[in-house]
């Protein structure tokens, strides 16, 4: 995959090296980290690049967290390869996870809700994700809109939309597997 030009502008918006990453050294090195992850072709070419103790850590959000999901959000609205996308998804989640108000950025906004705006700025390319991808995706997707709160009125009719494909593909794989002809004793 090829970092994108819209990708390429949030990466080129941030002054990096002015915010404090994860690993307890500046973020200049961020920018490395997301292009690598984009540009991967296989698991393998992703040894060495996590985003992990970098932009969150176990829920843990940093400094550089917003902006980083800002750019997460531009690569989502890309076309990525499913490998990417998982890898971004779950990080989203984690910072989801993570979103409490952690302290106050330099806008005054606390981390958990700066990430927030820019999540909910993608909104509805998120629920497209959800609904047309796998129900991973789907699930995904939903607990991330539930975490943000995201969606003010759509928010609980797209989480059930997204729940219910979950529950869906879920029954269907579940009849596909073969019977084991022993039933209930």
């Amino acid at each position: 995959m090829e970092v994108g030009e819209l990708v390429r502008a949030e990466l080129r918006r941030v002054d990096w090296a002015s915010l404090e990453c994860g690993c307890g050294d500046s973020a200049e090195h961020v920018p490395l980290l997301i292009e690598a992850i984009i540009t991967a072709e296989t698991p393998q070419d992703m040894i060495g690049y996590t985003l992990d103790g970098h932009v969150e850590g176990s829920t843990i959000i940093f400094e550089c967290t917003p902006p980083a999901v800002g750019v997460i959000m531009a690569a989502l609205a890309s076309d990525l390869s499913t490998l990417t996308r998982d890898v971004l998804l779950q990080t989203l989640s984690f910072v989801a996870a993570g979103s409490g108000d952690y302290g106050p950025t330099a806008g005054s906004e606390g981390l958990g809700e700066a990430c927030r705006h820019h999540v909910q700025e993608g909104f509805w390319r998120l629920v497209q994700i959800g609904l047309t991808g796998t129900a991973e995706d789907a699930e995904t997707v939903a607990d991330i809109c539930e975490s943000f709160g995201l969606g003010g009125d759509k928010a609980v009719f797209y989480q059930a939309e997204l729940r219910d494909r979950v529950h869906a593909k879920t029954k269907r794989a579940a009849s596909a597997l073969p019977r084991s002809g022993v039933g209930p004793g």
